[in-house]
């Protein structure tokens, strides 16, 4: 028995939900996302609310109940505010730019690292911080760690890119005792 999946949408101004059979369409400043829903599940919209709802009684709509309704709901909240991911660029000498849709990166190998972010993804830099924003959550996660596996974080010093709340757990290195 999903709880989230019960939860009403709350559709916020200046954003347009359409329902067409089991397409869901949200469109607002941010752009448009569409969402197609299982089988056995629907959608129903009144007064500036969402709700999804439940056709059949099975094991399979019961698993997809809550997944449809946080999709939907993170393609409402993606077409209006957006979201973002931010990384942390560290290590001597290692330098980011972005000039259009191409991140450019200086990561301590013998070439720099070009990276193309997607269309609907927009970048900032500042410093050795990297901003992913963009209106479709997945797919700034997926550019965010992308863009991670390029140079992942090490233990022992700390270089490479990290996610700026992750917290790298550092080891201790090689003690030099001579006896």
């Amino acid at each position: 028995m999903s709880r989230i999946g019960r939860q009403p949408i709350t559709i916020p101004a200046g954003v347009t939900v359409v329902i067409e059979g089991k397409l869901v369409a949200a469109s607002g400043p941010l752009g448009e996302l569409k969402v197609l829903l299982s089988d056995g599940i629907s959608a129903n919209q009144q007064e500036g609310i969402l709700n999804i709802v439940k056709e059949l009684e099975n094991n399979d709509t019961a698993e997809k109940y809550g997944l449809m309704r946080t999709l939907v709901n993170n393609s409402v909240v993606g077409v209006a505010s957006g979201f973002s991911k931010v990384l942390e660029v560290n290590g001597v000498g290692f330098r980011v730019a972005i000039a259009g849709k191409t991140l450019t990166m200086s990561l301590g190998f013998s070439h720099p690292v070009v990276y193309e972010l997607p269309e609907n993804i927009n970048g900032k830099v500042d410093k050795n911080v990297i901003t992913i924003s963009g209106a479709d959550k997945q797919l700034v996660g997926q550019v965010a760690a992308d863009i991670r596996q390029l140079k992942k974080p090490e233990p022992y010093k700390g270089k490479g890119i990290k996610y700026a709340t992750e917290h790298i757990r550092r080891k201790a290195g090689k003690t030099a005792t001579k006896g």
